[in-house]
């Protein structure tokens, strides 16, 4: 991984039906590898929301014992497909593999991580409130569009949505009961 850098031409795409079963495949082909050693898959990211526009690439959180104990699950996933482009022991012990065919971003977490609560919270505010959905729509487009022209990597597409997507967590968190006005 030495060397890697962020992807620059930012695609993002109009929904596409099709995503939901692209998780459903993925998914699968991930139990069939971890069998019990993956404790939970979650459809995640733009994909996994109805009408929202989307990167074309599934994201996928996977929850393991322990993300550091690669040699657990990292493997089998290899196996069928995988490979392994993000280690942040920093961050929750998080690893992100990739995979081509489809395309997924697959993010393991362990099991006392909150970091996948949040990713279920944030698709299910989305998928329950169309307004917020749209307005996210409507950052995502314009900030591709603006990352596009400046030749900027997927990073300053990130930044650029970033506002808006504290502003959905924190109406989402209040909504749950996370946060306290």
């Amino acid at each position: 991984m030495p060397g890697a850098a962020p992807a620059v031409g930012i695609e993002v795409a109009d929904p596409d039906p099709v995503w939901p079963q692209r998780y459903d495949e993925l998914s699968a082909r991930i139990r069939d590898a971890l069998g019990w050693r993956a404790l939970q898959l979650e459809h995640v990211g733009s994909t996994s929301v109805a009408g929202l526009p989307a990167k074309p690439v599934i994201d996928i959180d996977l929850t393991v014992a322990a993300p550091e104990r690669e040699q657990d699950y990292l493997p089998a996933l290899e196996a069928i497909g995988f490979r392994l482009v993000i280690r942040e022991p920093w961050r929750y012990a998080h690893r992100a593999l990739v995979s081509d065919d489809p395309r997924c971003n697959l993010h393991v977490w362990g099991f006392d991580c909150a970091e996948p609560i949040r990713h279920r919270i944030f698709r299910d505010w989305l998928r329950g409130n169309p307004a917020d959905r749209d307005r996210y729509a409507a950052v995502k487009w314009q900030a591709a569009a603006e990352a596009n022209a400046a030749g900027e990597h997927v990073t300053q597409y990130n930044a650029r949505k970033e506002w808006v997507i504290r502003q959905i967590y924190h109406q989402a968190f209040l909504a749950t009961g996370l946060l306290q006005r």
